[in-house]
């Protein structure tokens, strides 16, 4: 697996295509790129070029659709298709706006959450209103992601205000890494929390970035 920075604006071009296969442009959340990293090496997709945006943008959800923007302002011109890996992210529905706008397909989902585990799967647990949901980028990134945005370093008395109403820490783990599992427990029991374990690999993501068939 390709080592990037969890958190980096990163451009990475693809390879010429071996497959014939159209150019691609995928604009991505930084906190999947890894995984698409992955994907695209392990299958040779070589006619995707990705350009990851930073994942603290989720911070602040507003600054999400913008930015896609800016990207595909930039870069559409030369690629057969635009891909972005971004659910709605807490957008209102603005980042689809901006897809149908430049022709760009977004990958159908809610949230990273929703994609990893399935839509179909995750929407049978709708009713999880006391999950809090990690992934394997949020299990490594716990400290910079959860606890100091939330100035639980500076003021830990917060935590049982902020996790009054959630009962467990769900992990949706994309890889079967034991390391990352004592990690995610550590983080369930740094809030308090229950823990579960969901094994769900990449769930609706590969099926978004493989090749379409010729039309």
């Amino acid at each position: 697996m390709t080592a990037v920075p969890d958190d980096a604006t990163l451009t990475h071009r693809g390879l010429e295509s071996e497959t014939g296969q159209g150019r691609v442009l995928v604009i991505a959340c930084g906190a999947l790129a890894r995984e698409i990293i992955a994907l695209r090496d392990t299958n040779r997709w070589t006619h995707l070029t990705l350009t990851c945006l930073p994942a603290i943008l989720h911070n602040r959800p507003e600054r999400i659709a913008p930015a896609v923007e800016d990207v595909l302002r930039a870069r559409q011109a030369g690629f057969d298709d635009v891909l972005v890996v971004y659910g709605d992210c807490g957008t209102g529905g603005a980042l689809q706006v901006v897809c149908d706008r430049f022709g760009a397909r977004m990958i159908a989902g809610p949230h990273c959450y929703a994609f990893y585990e399935g839509t179909t799967r995750f929407a049978e647990h709708a009713d999880e209103i006391s999950a809090f949901y990690l992934t394997d980028f949020l299990v490594r990134q716990f400290d910079a992601f959860v606890w100091r945005p939330l100035g639980l370093d500076r003021h830990p008395d917060l935590r049982d205000a902020y996790f009054a109403h959630y009962e467990t820490l769900v992990y949706l783990a994309q890889t079967d890494e034991p390391a990352l599992d004592t990690k995610a427990r550590a983080c369930a029991d740094r809030l308090g929390l229950a823990y579960e374990r969901r094994l769900t690999g990449f769930g609706d993501l590969p099926a978004f970035l493989a090749p379409r068939a010729a039309d």
